[in-house]
């Protein structure tokens, strides 16, 4: 059985085709451009070095190699799954995580900290590692809410959505907290025998829309709403370029301080049925996950693939060994080759 992790991302095998369409036009031009200078046999001869078919080979190589690089994105998948029919017990759980500006601040007091955008990185990957049989999704939001993962088992898929949690990611700038819960909620199956629980990892730093109300009425459909909360509660800039050297200002060029609203993150997992954590404690996750282990868990069917069911290393070395045939092979006619015509007769 053969498929792919990211089907979707198989379109971009499109722009092979259009590069390859812009090469044939730009040659076209050359050869129309040339014509105007005399006929092109005579013009060959001006140009000794130049070859006709190097620029052809490099384009096919490059244009496979950009291939294989496309079917890496998409990661290619053989063999068994294992075990192809599993049941498991577990839960459904949504994780809302903040990606808003705010969490590029320090963690802690310290300016240059660790930045929660990074600790909260750092927290939803150990806590993968934890949850085995659960089925998880993830939503991303800022100033406005994005699924960025359905639900799924496939945690090896999850763990690669990690490294790309930026503020990027979302546009519209904020702290919708609003917008996360409820997208969260409407993202569940609707099976109402599967208990379900949404984890929401932020800063609750100014949040917008009435969350209060959005957790109660999640509650209300039997959504748990849990808590991670990262931050200090002391006001810390927030850098706005990788040396961390400058910070975001307001209108009048002051420093914006930003601070963890940890009061409003415990409310929200009050109204919410759930738990609230501080994400700098060394027992945040145990105590979250004991909780989770608390609800009822629901029979469901499990899909997984052996690590080695995936094919990407196998494409991924063929896009390098094109690439380093294409760097070895140069434009200019090769020396020994300059006076070889290989479609004609050389007259006397």
């Amino acid at each position: 059985m053969f498929d792919f992790a990211y089907p979707h991302l198989l379109f971009l095998l499109f722009s092979i085709v259009a590069i390859g369409l812009l090469f044939w036009w730009a040659q076209a031009s050359r050869k129309a451009n040339l014509r105007k200078f005399g006929h092109l046999g005579v013009l060959e001869h001006l140009m000794p070095d130049a070859s006709k078919y190097k620029p052809r080979v490099k384009i096919v190589l490059q244009l496979l190699a950009l291939a294989a690089i496309i079917i890496v994105l998409c990661r290619p998948r053989a063999g068994e799954k294992v075990p192809q029919q599993s049941r498991i017990e577990g839960i459904e759980i949504m994780i809302a995580f903040d990606v808003s500006n705010s969490m590029l601040a320090s963690a802690n007091d310290d300016p240059n900290g660790i930045s929660r955008l990074d600790r909260a990185r750092l927290l939803l990957e150990k806590l993968l590692t934890k949850l085995d049989n659960d089925k998880v999704g993830l939503v991303v939001f800022a100033g406005e809410a994005k699924t960025q993962m359905p639900l799924t088992t496939d945690y090896y898929t999850a763990k690669m959505y990690l490294s790309e949690l930026s503020p990027k990611l979302v546009s519209l700038q904020g702290t919708a907290i609003t917008d996360a819960i409820n997208m969260s909620a409407n993202s569940f199956s609707k099976d109402d025998k599967v208990n379900k629980a949404i984890i929401l990892i932020t800063d609750a730093e100014n949040h917008e829309g009435d969350a209060i109300e959005a957790a109660k009425s999640a509650a209300d459909k039997g959504i748990q709403i849990d808590v991670i909360g990262v931050g200090s509660a002391k006001g810390v800039p927030i850098p706005i370029n990788a040396s961390g050297t400058d910070y975001l200002r307001d209108k009048d060029g002051q420093v914006v301080l930003t601070s963890f609203d940890e009061e409003a993150a415990k409310r929200l997992a009050e109204v919410g049925d759930g738990i609230y954590v501080n994400g700098a404690s060394s027992k945040a996750l145990d105590t979250l996950v004991s909780a989770l282990d608390e609800v009822d868990k629901t029979e469901f069917k499990k899909v997984q693939y052996k690590a080695s069911a995936e094919q990407f290393p196998t494409f991924a070395w063929i896009a390098l060994g094109l690439l380093i045939i294409d760097l070895l092979v140069v434009d200019r006619k090769m020396s020994w080759l300059k006076d070889v015509n290989l479609f004609s007769k050389k007259k006397d």
